[in-house]
């Protein structure tokens, strides 16, 4: 039915009850149901299809080693297939085996020819794949086929350089000894890679051809593989045919950014020579010290940062070596002398230990012999006026006169020895303040009595003292103007007042 029949006869429908509803719809439903096995009975057989997808006997042979199904490779092998395929990325059966450690699988891809030194896109063999998995029994296994002990992959290791296990490294130390390996062999064909591509260099210097030409696909230069894989005699050849160390690839990447990222300083200071930009951005905006989690690598390119930026900013123009340079530019005087002058005791490493000081005291013409004078006038003008007892200060005073005189006599024989007699002095001498303070009694006093009167009370007392001794007093001779004693310190002994 169309649609135009089934809205004609809906008024129809709606007359019906539920159950005649239902019973309408099945009866259609199993007409539908019969044009349409009519129909599909009057159709003509459909054509046989063809599979769409096929895969290659390669791809077959690695998805079987893949799976380990060891039936499967060698009927492969049996019809022909190549031993040696790979994928995109240079893995070949053999590759796969070492990796699974496959022993079957192994014995019969030797058997029919498999190369065992093949290589990958990062020159690994499969002794490489096998020693750095520490499966002996493949490794045994190559090396009974004449494996490359000595193969190096992109990467400079050879296979014991992987190894970790210490069997497998013994087998493999055990069969270089046994093939007569030594450390120059080792090391010849270490650097055979470098010496390859400095041959080929330059054999294109000589033919005239640019050595800065680019990869199609990544835009880099050899001078970024050179950089990448260490190869200094490389990149030293390069640079000195004024290749630029700017040149930068499809990510905006120097070479030294590919120097810093695979960690060879070596590559990073030569580059720096030539120009490089050690603070260069790559196209994420990456430093080379941000490319970098060697620490050796990073502290080469801090050094080198910061020796970029002192040469920049010149000997007086930031903040390194700005002492220096003033010290070296400061106008010297005529009695100045050129050499460093002697460094003092406190401070032994001070440029201005030859610098000679003066106190307060000793530039306005204050001696020591003024000073005691001073102190005997301020306590004989208190004796006389307070009529106290200074003989409990007389220990004090005769201390610090002998003090002062102890320090006067250092002082001079430092003086002979090439000491600083100003600088001793101004070490030992009393505090400013006591000498105000005492300055200041000293005003009050006189202020208090006059002169005659200080006499006449001076007359008596000496008149009292000599009735109540017996004999005169003795100047010590040590005390210059200091304390009367009878036999050197009696007087003040006896806590007598000391006049």
């Amino acid at each position: 039915m169309d649609h135009q029949s089934l809205v004609e006869e809906l008024p129809e429908i709606e007359k019906l009850s539920p159950q005649e509803r239902i019973a309408l719809a099945r009866e259609r439903r199993a007409e539908q149901l019969r044009q349409n096995a009519t129909r599909e009975a009057q159709l003509p057989m459909p054509a046989q299809r063809r599979p769409r997808l096929r895969f290659t006997p390669d791809v077959a042979l690695l998805e079987a080693t893949v799976r380990g199904d060891a039936q499967e490779v060698e009927r492969l092998l049996m019809e022909g297939v190549n031993a040696d395929s790979h994928n995109e990325d240079g893995l070949t059966p053999l590759h796969q085996c070492a990796i699974d450690n496959n022993e079957r699988i192994v014995h019969l891809l030797l058997k029919y020819g498999a190369c065992v030194n093949a290589k990958d896109t990062e020159l690994w063999t499969p002794l490489h794949a096998a020693a750095c998995c520490a499966y002996i029994d493949i490794v045994r296994l190559l090396i009974a086929h004449d494996a490359d002990l000595l193969a190096v992959n992109a990467d400079g290791n050879m296979p014991y350089d992987i190894c970790d296990d210490e069997q497998t490294l013994d087998l493999i130390e055990s069969e270089m000894a046994a093939r007569g390996i030594t450390q120059e062999m080792i090391d010849e064909r270490r650097q055979q890679p470098e010496k390859e591509m400095l041959n080929d260099m330059k054999i294109l210097h000589q033919r005239g051809l640019p050595l800065d030409q680019r990869n199609s696909i990544d835009k880099s230069t050899f001078l970024h593989i050179a950089a990448a894989n260490g190869y200094y005699d490389v990149a030293a050849f390069l640079l000195r045919c004024n290749v630029s160390p700017a040149l930068r690839d499809i990510d905006l990447w120097q070479p030294i950014h590919a120097a810093a990222s695979w960690n060879q300083p070596d590559l990073i200071e030569l580059l720096c020579e030539y120009g490089a930009d050690i603070n260069a951005k790559t196209g994420a905006g990456e430093s080379p010290l941000e490319l970098t989690e060697d620490e050796p690598t990073q502290q080469v390119i801090r050094t080198i940062a910061q020796t970029e930026a002192r040469r920049r900013r010149g000997p007086g123009g930031g903040y390194f070596g700005v002492r220096d340079s003033r010290r070296q530019s400061r106008k010297r005087k005529k009695f100045e002398s050129p050499q460093q002058p002697p460094s003092t005791l406190e401070n032994p490493f001070s440029a201005r230990g030859a610098i000679r000081r003066q106190s307060l005291r000793d530039r306005s013409g204050m001696s020591l012999a003024r000073l005691e004078a001073q102190r005997e006038g301020s306590d004989l003008i208190r004796s006389y006026n307070s009529k106290e007892d200074l003989s409990s200060n007389a220990p004090d005073s005769l201390t610090a006169g002998s003090a002062y005189l102890n320090n006067a006599s250092a002082s001079s024989s430092s003086a002979l020895h090439g000491g600083n007699l100003h600088q001793q002095q101004r070490r030992e001498s009393p505090p400013k303040r006591a000498i105000m303070a005492r300055s200041a009694s000293h005003q009050k006093q006189k202020q208090q009595m006059s002169p005659d009167e200080w006499l006449k009370k001076l007359e008596a007392d000496s008149a009292g003292f000599r009735d109540n001794d017996g004999e005169d007093g003795e100047l010590h001779p040590e005390l210059k103007g200091g304390q009367r004693v009878k036999g050197g310190v009696g007087g003040v002994g006896r806590g007598q007042p000391g006049i």
